[in-house]
C-alpha cells in the first residue's frame, strides 16, 4: 500500500504535467540525433557535418537538419507551454488544453519527420508543422486572453 504525501496544495499545471513528458523526450531524441551525427562525422563544433562548406538543398548537410530540427523546436514549444500553463492557471477547459497541445505535439514532430527529414527539407509536414504551430500559438494566447476578459470588464 502507497501513502501519498503532500502539503495539501492542489495541482496547479496537471495538463502541462501532463505532456511534458512527450515534449521531454521528443526533445531527448532531437539532441540524441545531434549527438549522433557529431560522433559519426567527428564534427564537434558548429554544424556542418563536412568540410566543403557548400550547400546543397537536395541533400542538406544531416548535422545542420539536425541543429535545425531542435531549434525550430527550441523557438516554439517552451513559449506555447507557458501560454497554455497561463490558460490552464486560468480556467481553461482541460479538453481544449489537451487536444491542443497534442495538435502541438503533431505539429512539431510533421515538421521534423515529415519535413525537414524529407528529399530536400520541403516535406509537406514543415508546411503543416510550421502554420500549425503558429497557429497553435495564436489560439492559445486568445484563449487565455478570453479566460480573463472580464478582469478588462467584459
Amino acid at each position: 500500500m502507497t501513502t501519498r504525501i503532500d502539503l495539501g496544495f492542489p495541482k496547479l499545471l496537471p495538463i502541462i504535467g501532463t505532456w511534458s513528458l512527450p515534449f521531454a523526450a521528443y526533445y531527448a531524441l532531437l539532441t540524441n540525433r545531434i549527438v549522433y551525427h557529431r560522433l559519426a562525422q567527428q564534427k564537434y563544433l558548429g554544424d556542418n557535418s563536412t568540410n566543403s562548406g557548400a550547400t546543397n538543398h537536395e541533400e542538406p548537410e544531416p548535422l545542420y537538419l539536425a541543429t535545425r530540427g531542435q531549434a525550430n523546436f527550441l523557438e516554439n514549444v517552451p513559449l506555447a507551454l507557458v501560454f497554455a500553463g497561463i490558460a490552464e492557471l486560468n480556467g481553461g477547459s482541460r479538453k481544449v488544453l489537451n487536444y491542443g497541445l497534442a495538435a502541438l505535439f503533431f505539429f512539431r514532430v510533421a515538421h521534423v519527420e515529415l519535413g525537414l527529414n524529407r528529399k530536400g527539407t520541403m516535406g509537406v509536414g514543415r508546411v503543416v508543422g510550421y502554420y500549425g504551430s503558429q497557429g497553435f500559438l495564436v489560439a492559445v494566447a486568445s484563449y487565455s486572453a478570453y479566460l480573463v476578459k472580464g478582469y478588462w470588464g467584459f
